[in-house]
Order: C-alpha cells, then sequence, then structure tokens
C-alpha cells in the first residue's frame, strides 16, 4: 500500500458499533507529505464523537513485523500512523451482542481510525521504522484496567500478514487468555442521585439492580464537598442522572431554606456540571415548573424565557443554566410529580379515608406527573439521544386544578367528591403561620418536542384511575 495523496476526509463504519475507519487527506509534493491528524471541528462536524483527548502517545517499531496486543483499555483511542504502515486488528471485548467480533484493514499515513473504549487494539508492522501514534481521553495511570486477548486466538482467527510464530512479540502478549477465558469490559456507569426519592425510586424500578447502574443519597456522595473530582474515577462513567433536588418550596422563603435551596439546587448542580463536562459525562438534570411563572395561556415551551417567582423557581432556573454549559446534557422540565412517599394523591386519599373534608386551591392548573412515567421518558432520552437541550416531561391530557385532582381522588377511593371544597390560592394562604412561596397559577408544559422523539406521555387522568385502581 502506498499512501495516497489528496484523499476527502471521510469515514468508515466497521462491524463493531463504534469502531470507524477514517480517510484523511494528506497532502505532499518533493518535499515530502503534510496532513492535520487530528482536527476536532471538521472532523467532529463528520461524525467524530467529540471524545475529548488528554494524552498524546507515541510507539516507534524499528522492525516489520513487530506486534503489538490485543488490548482492550478504559478509554476511548484516535489512532493514526506518522510513518510506515500497519495491519491493524480490532477485536470487540465489551458486553454484547457483537462480543468477538473482528475487524481488520491496513493503516498508512493517509488512514486513521477511532477506537472505542473496550474494543481490543492489535497491530503488525509492514513497514520498517513505523511510528504509531494515538491520542487517548484519559490519563495512563497503573491502577487503569485492561481487558486482553490473545494475538492467536483461534476463535478470532486473526489473517496476520506475517506468522506469529516469526514475528517480534513481547512475553507478556504470548501468554494473553484465550476468548473464552475473557471476561467482558462492562458499559460506562450510570450514576443516580437521590436514589431514596419519588423519582430515584421510579428509576431503580426501571433499571433494576445492572451491575453498571449505582444508585447513591447524599449520604453517600455529597456533591458540595471539594473532593467531588476525585469521589469516583468519573472516566468510567457515562451518565449522571440528577433526581435529587430541594423541593420544600414553602420552607424555601425562609432564611436557613434560602441557603439550603442554593446549596443543593444550584452550588452542589455547578459542580456536577464541572465534572459532566470534564469527564464527557452525558447529565440528565430534572427541571420543574416553576421556572415559569404561570401567567401565558398557552403551554410553556422549552425555548420560552424563564421568570421563577420564588426562591425554589429561581434555584431551578439558575441549576438549568449551569446544566446547559455541559455539552452532553437533558435538562427534563416536569410538574406535579406523584411517586412512592408523601405527595399530594396520597394525602388527598388519606384525608378522604379519615372523614376530613379538605379546602383544594382551585385556581392553579396544570398536569399531573407520576414518577414511573418520568423515569421511562429520561430512559427514552438515553436510549435514543436525539439533539442535547430541554425537554418538557408531564403526563398528558386535559390540565386540571389541585381541587379538581382531589375531587378525582375522593372518587376514585369510593368517597364523595362534594366534600372536597374548591378555594382560591388567596383564601387558602389566610392567616398561614409561616412564608407560603407563590406559584404559577398555570403549570402546563407543552409536550410537542419530547412526542417528536417518539415518545408518548401517558394521559395523566388514565395514570390517575391506574394507581388508585
Amino acid at each position: 500500500m502506498v499512501t495516497e495523496f489528496d484523499k476527502a476526509l471521510a469515514s468508515h463504519e466497521t462491524g463493531i458499533p463504534g469502531l470507524v475507519l477514517w480517510d484523511l487527506p494528506v497532502h505532499g509534493d518533493n518535499r515530502g507529505w503534510f496532513k492535520e491528524n487530528w482536527q476536532r471541528e471538521k472532523m467532529v462536524a463528520a461524525g467524530l464523537p467529540d471524545f475529548g483527548p488528554v494524552q498524546n502517545n507515541v510507539s516507534f517499531n524499528d522492525a516489520v513485523g513487530t506486534t503489538r496486543g490485543i488490548h482492550a483499555e478504559p478509554w476511548d483511542k484516535w489512532v493514526s500512523i506518522a510513518a510506515g504502515r500497519i495491519f491493524g486488528a480490532w477485536v470487540d471485548l465489551r458486553e454484547g451482542p457483537t462480543f468477538g467480533v473482528v475487524f481488520t484493514a491496513e493503516l498508512d499515513p493517509s488512514r486513521a481510525i477511532f477506537v472505542p473504549r473496550g474494543v481490543g487494539n492489535a497491530y503488525q508492522t509492514l513497514a520498517p521504522d513505523t511510528v504509531y501514534a494515538y491520542l487517548v481521553n484519559d490519563h495512563w495511570s497503573p491502577d487503569a484496567s485492561y481487558t486482553f486477548l490473545n494475538l492467536a486466538d483461534e476463535a478470532v482467527a486473526i489473517p496476520w500478514p506475517i506468522p506469529l510464530a516469526d514475528a517480534e512479540l513481547s512475553a507478556k502478549d504470548r501468554t494473553h487468555p484465550r476468548l473464552a477465558e475473557v471476561t467482558a469490559v462492562p458499559p460506562r456507569r450510570t450514576l443516580v442521585l437521590g436514589a431514596n426519592g419519588q423519582l430515584g425510586r421510579a428509576l431503580r424500578a426501571e433499571l433494576g439492580d445492572a451491575s453498571h447502574v449505582e444508585y447513591t443519597t447524599r449520604a453517600d456522595l455529597d456533591l458540595t464537598s471539594p473532593d467531588l473530582v476525585t469521589a469516583r474515577h468519573w472516566r468510567d462513567y457515562d451518565t449522571i442522572v440528577n433526581a435529587a433536588a430541594y423541593t420544600a418550596v414553602d420552607l424555601a422563603e425562609t432564611p436557613q431554606g434560602r441557603a439550603d435551596a442554593w446549596a443543593a439546587n444550584v452550588t452542589a448542580v455547578a459542580a456536577l456540571a464541572r465534572v459532566a463536562t470534564e469527564h464527557g459525562i452525558t447529565l440528565v438534570h430534572v427541571s420543574s415548573d416553576y421556572v415559569f411563572d404561570g401567567s401565558l395561556e398557552r403551554p410553556r415551551r422549552e425555548a420560552d424565557p424563564v421568570s421563577p417567582l420564588g426562591v425554589y423557581g429561581q434555584t431551578k432556573a439558575a441549576g438549568d443554566a449551569l446544566v446547559a454549559t455541559v455539552p452532553r446534557h437533558y435538562i427534563v422540565r416536569t410538574s406535579w410529580v406523584i411517586g412512592d412517599g408523601g405527595n399530594f394523591v396520597s394525602t388527598m386519599r388519606g384525608l378522604a379515608e379519615r372523614g376530613v373534608d379538605p379546602r383544594v386551591v382551585d385556581d392553579q392548573v396544570g398536569r399531573l406527573t407520576f414518577a414511573g412515567e418520568l423515569a421511562r421518558g429520561i430512559l427514552h432520552l438515553l436510549r435514543t439521544r436525539p439533539a442535547y437541550g430541554v425537554y418538557n416531561l408531564t403526563g398528558a391530557g386535559q390540565a386540571m386544578s389541585w381541587a379538581r385532582i382531589a375531587r378525582e381522588v375522593f372518587t376514585l377511593t369510593g368517597h364523595d367528591p362534594s366534600r372536597v371544597t374548591p378555594v382560591t390560592t388567596e383564601e387558602y394562604t389566610a392567616g398561614a403561620a409561616g412564608p407560603i412561596a407563590p406559584r404559577p397559577r398555570r403549570s402546563i408544559l407543552d409536550l410537542t418536542k419530547i412526542e417528536a422523539t417518539g415518545f408518548t406521555p401517558r394521559d395523566a387522568l388514565a395514570s390517575l384511575r391506574e394507581r388508585l385502581g
């Protein structure tokens, strides 16, 4: 193979997911040649993952037949040839249906390959003085966990141009295990914050106890700690779902509540945003209808400017702005969440059963969102990976007031709905002992954008009826 000059930058899929072969433009004349070995703007625009390299390594090989690998490392690599020529072999050593799949190709300075984490990498030099270069997106560490496969494994049967008996190998590479003995590389981890909350429990019900999913509470991981940057090996994580928040809306209007709300909803989120940005993690952040003032007659769209009324809404809006700086982010705006634990539906059911006749606000209108539905929508975003950004996600159907919902709860639990007395917000809050936060009167979020991704939220009233049997 002779280095080809002036090819167009182009990518070629392989049989291994994420392993992509690239043609590189090399410009040559009587003096030699020049190429842009890695050019972030052009290559990302052409489809290369924006993988964030932090280290550049070079391997010099003086003899034809020098053979190295098969090594699967815990980072992504951009591999190219600075001089000479190689026969490359790549084996998928990740968990999944393509475990053991092989791809081979010859590389010279006009070809490069993107090797995702967990794909075994090996090569054999076909020319003397070959220089093999690669960018990686994590710093080398003696504590890093590698997975190896024997170069001579019969199951993958790599057709080495130079028989391994005649090649230059290290003693270690000769003794690596066969495919049947290899432990597959697990996927990068998913971290769920706020695991004991209503949404956290719903996410656990959806995700189960998969080995790559980790559930934490504030007792396990303090996001405001200065040690957060070293609390985990963050390159092992693909996704963080932030289901944790300060949600005591009225208490947030007190001096201590204000400080606590800003600490949880802003300071902690800023720390998460830094970690996610630095390590290429997708950050899913759950937001609230309280970032709006409720003054519009139409449903709120994702691009509408925020206008929070109280401290809680202000901290959620500030947290959203921080998350929006993360390259890979989903801000999921929701409203009126109902899950396991204390919530409006369980409170109304309890009052009905105890014979209490409640006064319930009738001039605040919105849609219930059941935590299981919210979890299902978040996982849909993570599976389908639509464009990053803000997505409204609530129950669908007709908007209802709190009083209407309370009457539905009474009816569905076999009690007289006329026991619920509708009142205005002003009547309800008159004579309150403590501060009452201002609330949006209309909390209806437009669902067009999430529906365009293929997710259809369930009707909120149908979900309520199903929940109450």
